[in-house]
């Protein structure tokens, strides 16, 4: 029987082995003896001899050619055979949860039912793959990315130049306590831009719990951010208040007079260096949620912008070992209170 060569899937067996599945038959050799000698679970074996004729009718051409053929049928997915699973994730998704969100979630909600279990990645499959129309677009919206096809996470465009603002503390000498995130009150800080590179809101995120906060900026002259990111600041309790790491933006020029307003050390990260403040990108990427990109973020009033941060704090956090930042970060208000 002729069969067709095909690339087969990793952790398939190959007709090599499938040939000495067959010689260790002939030979009386028991199958977990053959599972050990070919370096196969016995189950494996038993698997697949008993799907192709069992120990009498075995034959290692045909067991490949059935292999073949299931290969390339088209297979019903997970969204088709497990309705109501499919059916909650779109609700999470709907909320505007991540893939990794839901899946953690259907494991604590359904322990000892692998009926509800499903990878993240399936999840991403599923909406990217296998739906369609408008329900796909409309999943695809809910993504933080909203994509319309799913990619790596591109590489940072090269930015132009920049004077270089007078008086910066490189990162480079801001604490080591900084980098550990035992201690509270050392935040990330950027601005996202808006519709035409003319609308502006300043992203702030708290290193410790990942607590994040959305401030109204009218204009990006330096004076103006500097103003409202110490308005800002100054509302929370002072031992939360310990250090800003932002990029080498313009906006920040003015960073001694944020220093002086809010007691706080101001540290700026190496040029295009954007994981030097990762939680903070994480934060803006969570952000564009609400705020899209090419969108008039000068709609939005502050009173808007708290209310999106503090749904964005109460969304469970894998690093935070599933709590919200908001837990975390009021934990820490009423320790050192």
């Amino acid at each position: 029987m002729c069969t067709r060569e095909r690339k087969p899937r990793e952790g398939s067996l190959t007709l090599d082995e499938r040939v000495e599945i067959a010689v260790g038959i002939r030979q009386g050799e028991s199958l977990a003896e053959i599972g050990r000698r070919i370096g196969r679970p016995r189950q494996t074996v038993s698997a697949e001899v008993k799907r192709h004729g069992g120990v009498k009718g075995y034959h290692p051409l045909r067991a490949q050619d059935a292999a073949d053929r299931a290969a390339r049928r088209p297979r019903r997915g997970w969204i088709q055979t497990r309705p109501e699973v499919w059916d909650q994730v779109v609700a999470c998704l709907k909320q505007w949860w991540s893939p990794e969100q839901i899946a953690v979630f259907l494991r604590h909600e359904h322990p000892d039912d692998p009926y509800w279990w499903v990878s993240h990645e399936s999840i991403y499959h599923a909406v990217y793959v296998q739906a369609k129309g408008t329900l796909k677009a409309e999943l695809v919206s809910c993504l933080r990315r909203g994509r319309t096809r799913r990619k790596p996470r591109a590489t940072v465009s090269e930015r132009q130049s920049r004077q270089v603002i007078p008086d910066m503390v490189m990162i480079s000498e801001r604490p080591p306590e900084v980098d550990d995130r035992a201690i509270p009150g050392h935040w990330e800080g950027d601005l996202i831009v808006g519709k035409g590179n003319r609308t502006f809101v300043a992203t702030l995120v708290e290193r410790r719990s990942r607590f994040g906060l959305l401030v109204k900026i009218d204009s990006k002259d330096a004076a103006h951010v500097a103003e409202r990111i110490a308005a800002k600041v100054s509302t929370l309790p002072e031992h939360l208040v310990k250090s800003l790491t932002w990029d080498q933006g313009r906006e920040m020029t003015n960073h001694v007079d944020l220093a002086v307003a809010a007691d706080i050390d101001v540290y700026f990260c190496d040029p295009r260096s954007p994981w030097q403040r990762g939680s903070n990108e994480n934060w803006n990427g969570l952000v564009r949620q609400y705020l899209p990109k090419g969108t008039d973020l000068s709609l939005h009033s502050q009173a808007d912008l708290d209310k999106m941060a503090i749904s964005l704090n109460q969304r469970p956090r894998k690093t935070l070992g599933w709590k919200t930042p908001a837990e975390v970060f009021n934990k820490d208000v009423t320790l050192a209170a």
